[in-house]
């Protein structure tokens, strides 16, 4: 029991490195999950990565930079 508590306990902030899913970024992001998707669409907030077909993160460095500033964000395209 104590290893599941110790597994889900929620970090005190979000990394500065790094990649994040979703579940991940919620308790650190002050919108919903579909104001997140709708914002990501517009190209107002970090642009996910598709790393296979059921994992898609988000790059810490661009969230922390978003949170900076939501209103002025504007998403960088991705190096592909």
């Amino acid at each position: 029991m104590r290893a599941t508590a110790e597994i889900s306990k929620i970090p005190e902030t979000l990394p500065a490195m790094g990649f994040s899913r979703w579940n991940q970024l919620q308790h650190f992001i002050p919108v919903s999950r579909e104001t997140w998707r709708k914002l990501v669409k517009d190209g107002r907030a970090p642009q996910p990565q598709r790393w296979s077909e059921r994992c898609t993160v988000y790059s810490n460095e661009e969230v922390h930079r978003w949170m900076k500033n939501p209103a002025a964000y504007q998403a960088q395209a991705l190096a592909a």
